[in-house]
C-alpha cells in the first residue's frame, strides 16, 4: 500500500492490495481508499467472475475475545459477520483445511489465490478445503458503526488472531455440514503473506492446538517503528549506477532543503522539479522519491507486476538527456548541484539530474492538474478528522500507529551512509497521521508484537518463505544481519532467489504457463511447499 503522483502511484498500487502499504501517504492517496460504493457494484470483469465463482459466507464472531484486558474497555458482548470464501473441489476424507489470512485488505482481493494461486495448489496437493478468511475491520467484516479512534480499539492483531482460531472451531462449510472438520480431527494449515505472514506465524505460536501448521511468506514478525531499512533491498540489489546516482542526487536535495533552509535555493529546487507550490519541504521530498519505491511492485506474474523500479533506474543513471524539454533547466540544475556540494561532479550529474527531473515530471507532476498541495500534501487536519465507516484508510494506518510501525524514513539511515530518500522524511513527519487522525503521540508498541520472538520466532511446523530482493526482508527471519537457519521438513526456511514480495502466492492456469513462467525458483518453492504440507498432514493423520 503509495504516495507519489498519478501514474507511478497506480503502478505501485497494482501490488498494494497484497503488501504492506508505503508510509506516509499523501491525502490524495488516502482519499482514494474512501469507500464510495457497495462491495458488489463497480467490480471489474475479473472481480465479477471471481465473485460469481466463489460465493461469500459469514460466520457470526465475537467482537471482543478478551474481556479480562482493560485496553478494550468498554468491552463489547456484541458479534459481527466475519466474511470468508472456500473451495472444496479437491476435498477428500483426511484432507486439511488451508486458510489464507486476508491481512490488511478486502478479502476478495485474495480470491485469485483460491482460484489458481497458493491455496489452490496446496488444496489440490493435499485433498484439502481452500479458504480465504477476511481480517476484521477490512472488506465487509466490520464490527463497529464507525472508524472513530474509540471504535478502532478492537482492531488489534490479538483480536484478529482470536477470530481466526474461533473460525476454525466453529465454521461449518456449506455442503460439508456432516463432515467433521474441527481442529481435533482435521489438520488446519494457515498461510499468509507480508503482514499476514507475520500474523499466521503468531497464530501457530499462540494457537498451536487449533492450527497444526503455518506458512509465513515474506512475513514481518519484527515490528520496527523507524523502518529505514525498507530501502536496504534497493541499495543492495538495485543496479549500482542507479543506487549511487540516487544517493548523490538525494544528498544534493538534502544539502539544500536542510543545509540551505530558509534561503532562495529551496524555492529554486522545487521550481526545477516543477513543484514550486508544494508548501512543506518534506512533502516535496516525498513527492520526488517515487522511483526508488518501485521495487516492491515487481512480480513474476505479468498481470500483477510493474517494472517501474528498473525503468526509473535506467532513466536516472543514463548519461544522455532523455527528456529534451529539461534542457531549459540546465543552468539551474548546475547551480543546484554546485550549491548542493557536488561541483566536482557537474559533468556526470547534470544530465542525470535533468533525467531525474524529467522522470518526476512525466510520472507525477504532469498528472497533477490542480493545486499542488492537494496532490502531494500530508497536512490536512479536516481530512484526518473524518471517521465514518467509509474512511477505510484509517484501518491499516491505525495498526501502524498503535502496534506495527514500519515508518519508512530517510532520517533513520546511519550518518555514515547516504540515504535513498530525503532525511527530511523523518519519524515526526511520518507519524503526522498518528497525531492528527488518532491523537496518538507515542511510538507504536512494537515491543508487544515482538514478544513472540521477532527475528528469532520459531515453532514446529512453522515455515518461513522469503524473497531475496524484498524491501520487507529486513523485518523478517531472513534479514541480512540475522543468523541463517537450517531448513528442515518441520521448520522450512526458504529464500527465493531474485524475488521480491511473497512471490510464491501467485499462480497461473495450466494454459498460461510457459517455460519461463512461473520462474524456476518460484515453481521450485511452491513444489517444496506442497511436499512439506503433505508431510504435515500425514503426520497429523498418523497421530489422530
Amino acid at each position: 500500500m503509495v504516495q507519489y503522483g498519478v501514474v507511478v502511484s497506480l503502478l505501485a498500487l497494482v501490488s498494494s492490495a497484497q503488501a504492506i502499504p508505503r508510509h506516509p501517504l499523501p491525502i490524495s492517496e488516502l482519499a482514494k481508499q474512501v469507500r464510495t460504493w457497495d462491495a458488489h457494484t463497480g467490480l471489474g470483469a475479473r472481480q465479477a467472475d471471481l465473485a460469481a465463482l466463489y460465493p461469500e459466507y459469514n460466520l457470526t464472531t465475537p467482537i471482543d475475545h478478551f474481556h479480562n484486558d482493560s485496553s478494550y474497555e468498554p468491552h463489547s458482548n456484541g458479534t459481527f459477520d466475519l466474511r470468508y470464501w472456500f473451495d472444496a473441489q479437491f476435498y477428500k476424507p483426511g484432507g486439511p483445511v488451508i486458510v489464507l489470512s486476508g491481512g490488511e485488505t478486502d478479502g476478495s482481493d485474495r480470491l485469485p489465490f483460491l482460484q489458481k494461486g497458493i491455496v489452490y495448489q496446496l488444496a489440490k496437493a493435499t485433498g484439502g478445503v481452500g479458504v480465504i478468511l477476511e481480517h476484521r475491520y477490512y472488506g465487509s467484516s466490520i464490527p463497529v458503526e464507525d472508524f472513530s479512534t474509540e471504535n478502532l480499539r478492537f482492531l488489534t492483531t490479538d483480536q484478529a488472531l482470536a477470530d481466526t482460531a474461533y473460525f476454525a472451531k466453529n465454521v461449518k462449510f456449506d455442503g460439508l455440514e456432516d463432515v467433521d472438520l474441527s481442529p481435533e480431527t482435521t489438520a488446519w494449515i494457515a498461510y499468509g503473506g507480508s503482514y499476514a505472514g507475520a500474523f499466521v506465524a503468531f497464530l501457530r505460536v499462540l494457537y498451536p492446538d487449533v492450527y497444526y501448521g503455518a506458512i509465513s511468506s515474506s512475513g514481518v514478525p519484527e515490528a520496527i517503528w523507524d523502518y529505514w531499512q525498507y530501502f536496504e533491498a534497493a541499495a543492495v540489489y538495485g543496479p549500482p549506477a542507479c543506487v549511487e546516482t540516487t544517493r548523490k542526487l538525494t544528498h544534493i536535495v538534502d544539502n539544500i532543503l536542510i543545509g540551505k533552509a530558509g534561503t532562495d535555493y529551496v524555492g529554486k529546487l522545487k521550481s526545477a522539479f516543477g513543484l514550486p507550490n508544494v508548501t512543506y519541504d518534506n512533502d516535496f521530498a516525498s513527492a520526488i522519491n517515487g522511483g526508488i519505491y518501485g521495487l516492491q511492485s515487481l512480480n513474476w506474474d505479468p498481470s500483477q507486476s510493474s517494472n517501474s523500479f528498473f525503468q526509473y533506474c535506467g532513466i536516472v543513471s543514463n548519461d544522455s538527456v532523455l527528456y529534451p524539454a529539461t534542457e531549459a533547466r540546465r543552468e539551474s540544475v548546475k547551480e543546484l548541484i554546485t550549491v548542493g556540494g557536488y561541483k566536482d561532479e557537474l559533468e556526470t550529474l547534470s544530465n542525470r539530474f535533468l533525467n531525474y527531473i524529467g522522470y518526476v515530471n512525466s510520472t507525477s507532476v504532469s498528472r497533477c492538474t490542480g493545486d499542488q498541495d492537494a496532490c502531494y500534501s500530508t497536512h490536512d487536519s479536516a481530512f484526518y478528522a473524518q471517521d465514518d465507516i467509509t474512511q477505510t484508510w484509517r484501518l491499516w494506518q491505525y495498526q501502524v500507529c498503535t502496534q506495527w510501525g514500519f515508518l519508512q524514513t530517510g532520517s533513520g539511515v546511519p550518518k555514515d551512509q547516504l540515504p535513498l530518500i530525503s532525511r527530511t522524511i523523518d519519524v515526526d513527519y511520518s507519524a503526522l497521521i498518528c497525531r492528527e487522525a488518532y491523537n496518538i503521540s507515542e511510538p507504536a508498541k512494537v515491543e508487544y508484537i515482538n514478544r513472540l520472538g521477532g527475528f528469532n520466532i520459531s515453532y514446529p511446523r512453522l515455515a518461513f518463505v522469503d524473497c531475496e530482493w524484498d524491501p520487507w526482508r529486513a523485518a523478517g527471519v531472513h534479514a541480512l544481519e540475522v543468523h541463517e537457519r537450517i531448513s528442515t521438513p518441520s521448520e522450512p526456511y526458504i529464500l527465493i532467489d531474485r524475488a521480491v514480495h511473497h512471490w510464491d502466492e501467485n499462480g497461473l492456469f495450466p494454459n498460461e504457463t510457459t517455460p519461463e513462467l512461473p520462474p524456476a525458483p518460484v515453481a521450485d518453492t511452491q513444489a517444496k511447499e506442497a511436499v512439506f504440507v503433505q508431510g504435515w498432514v500425514q503426520e497429523f493423520n498418523g497421530k489422530y
